[in-house]
């Protein structure tokens, strides 16, 4: 990643979803506010190649970089404009850095973003002023074994999933946790979550909403065939493992839904917790509560509360 000579001492990395025509004049807009503070502008040469493809043309001033982990090096923020999907493209872009994400939602639910459209000029303000807090998010380690040694590393914020590799059969996925089997699955896969995670996937599964300062890691199976088939809430130190006995069985593990990997008869998947948190910068600092409320629309009408 090389910046343009010239090029202001302040700098954000800016992540945006290029195809979509609203998107691109929002970016555009957002840009040209924040260059006007004296902050560069960083983007990945494939949203600038794209933006371009759409009609679009580069705003004067963008720096093209790389859009590898690290892309964020030299950054004070990483500012996403889109819903939870670009939050989490924008994440792998800020992995390694410690550089903290703002998202600006444009998508549907955007539980991770910080702020809505209309609230875009407050945002550019805070960021000129640098007037944010930091919150840690709790990031999984995932290591998949196989026969014959070989190995896989990945990471995720959410969760990562192993699901069933074929439609019209289940899979079998045997749970271990902490180097002891508590239950066989016959089911259509299992999601293992962070706090983070348990408003998207895990949550659609019938897992537990989990307040993101409890530290716990969460494993819900999916419409599982067993009489034992909850979900589990286990400690953020366990180490989470999950086989493939069946020797005819296969199947294929997510990472966040972005990365995946083919898992053959007798792999295993550990999860465990990452020392390598994602950062969330925060403009307000308000109760969970409220957040699940807006974003979920959760009837709350009749509340009279403390009098």
């Amino acid at each position: 990643m090389s910046a343009a000579s010239g090029e202001s001492d302040r700098a954000v990395l800016l992540v945006t979803n290029s195809r979509r025509d609203e998107v691109r004049s929002f970016a555009a807009e957002v840009s040209r506010a924040l260059q006007a503070s004296g902050i560069a502008v960083r983007v990945g040469h494939d949203e600038i190649e794209e933006f371009r493809a759409r009609g679009g043309s580069a705003v004067p001033g963008w720096t093209a970089v790389d859009t590898g982990e690290g892309a964020a090096d030299g950054c004070e923020l990483v500012i996403v404009l889109g819903g939870d999907g670009a939050i989490l493209r924008g994440a792998e872009r800020a992995r390694g850095s410690g550089v903290p994400l703002l998202g600006i939602n444009l998508g549907t639910v955007g539980f991770l973003a910080e702020a809505e459209r209309e609230d875009a000029d407050d945002v550019v303000r805070a960021v000129v002023q640098r007037d944010w807090q930091v919150e840690e998010r709790t990031t999984l380690d995932i290591a998949v074994h196989v026969l014959g040694g070989s190995t896989y590393r990945t990471w995720a914020l959410n969760e990562v999933s192993i699901e069933k590799a074929a439609r019209e059969h289940m899979v079998d996925i045997l749970v271990e946790i902490d180097g002891r089997p508590v239950s066989r699955w016959g089911c259509d896969g299992v999601v293992c979550a962070t706090p983070t995670g348990s408003t998207a996937y895990a949550f659609s599964a019938g897992g537990p909403v989990v307040w993101p300062e409890v530290e716990a890691l969460v494993v819900v199976p999916i419409s599982a065939h067993a009489l034992f088939a909850r979900p589990l809430v286990v400690s953020p130190s366990s180490t989470i493992a999950l086989e493939l006995p069946d020797p005819a069985a296969t199947a294929v593990m997510w990472a966040d839904g972005r990365r995946s990997f083919d898992l053959p008869s007798f792999a295993r998947v550990e999860v465990r917790r990452s020392d390598d948190p994602v950062r969330l910068a925060r403009l307000h600092r308000g109760p969970f509560a409220d957040r699940l409320v807006a974003k979920f629309d959760l009837p709350v009408q009749g509340w009279r509360g403390r009098r």
